[in-house]
């Protein structure tokens, strides 16, 4: 894994720096764990553009991933892969009896090696086991909120969480946003740290990279008529006034979390302290 930077033969490259992809072993997706991917464009049923900004981009395939690693027993690594559809690398393994499938790949997962889920496994990198089993002090990633529903938690590239401690039926975690929670025991996890690391490394370098990803301009509200955007119009350049959403609801400052929220309780740290 590493970030290459590009000669500046045109004003795209001068800025630009992607990743070297040295780590992929397969150029292409396993058919049998792949599925269209339709777009709307940002448009409904009409042709009407709901959602603003979204539109054009590559045809993708999605790539059917497992988080919830229920199927119990060892499975070897057949390839490191690309997923355009999110920022971590994924790895194809295969069980004894032939079964394929696609796991989130985490850092320095080999081509060969043996990966195990399930209660028992020993905790070495890519193993999926319940928190009541993993060592404290850990990196771990994919983790369960409720037991069985498949890894919420820590899936973004380079991304992972640390074990704390344990107490009765809770675990403390304390992920990446310096947020300390608490989860079940019965909940599942995968040791390690996600692939690619050096996401947050890359420059696109020019604005036509964000239209390869569906991604059209966005328009500055202050550039905006006050019909559109309460932080449009004004004489001259105005700088808006307090920045808020498009419904008024500010944007800075403004705590957006329910106060009752039910998962409040689980929460011994905040992020913003």
């Amino acid at each position: 894994m590493g970030i290459r930077k590009f000669n500046p033969i045109t004003p795209g490259t001068r800025f630009k720096s992607a990743n070297t992809f040295e780590e992929l072993t397969a150029s292409k997706p396993e058919k049998s764990l792949t599925f269209p991917l339709n777009k709307s464009g940002g448009r409904n049923n009409t042709g009407k553009m709901t959602i603003r900004y979204v539109g054009g981009g590559h045809k993708r395939k999605y790539r059917l991933v497992d988080f919830k690693r229920s199927k119990a027993g060892e499975a070897n690594v057949l390839t490191i892969e690309y997923d355009p559809n999110r920022s971590a690398r994924i790895a194809l393994i295969q069980y004894a009896d032939g079964e394929k499938s696609y796991i989130l790949s985490p850092k320095n997962l080999q081509v060969g090696q043996v990966v195990q889920s399930g209660a028992g496994s020993p905790p070495e990198i890519g193993n999926t086991l319940p928190i009541s089993e993993i060592p404290l002090g850990s990196l771990i990633h994919n983790i369960e909120l409720l037991p069985g529903k498949g890894g919420k938690l820590v899936r973004s590239a380079g991304s992972f969480a640390q074990l704390l401690n344990r107490d009765g039926r809770y675990a403390t975690v304390k992920l990446a946003s310096s947020e300390t929670r608490m989860i079940l025991v019965a909940c599942s996890a995968t040791i390690g740290q996600v692939s690619n690391p050096d996401h947050n490394l890359e420059r696109k370098g020019k604005a036509g990279a964000n239209r390869w990803r569906g991604v059209r301009p966005r328009t500055r509200p202050v550039a905006m008529n006050p019909v559109d955007h309460p932080m449009g119009g004004g004489e001259g350049r105005a700088s808006g006034g307090h920045p808020r959403s498009r419904n008024g609801i500010k944007s800075k400052g403004y705590k957006t979390r329910t106060p009752k929220k039910y998962s409040n309780r689980f929460i011994i740290e905040k992020r913003k302290k």
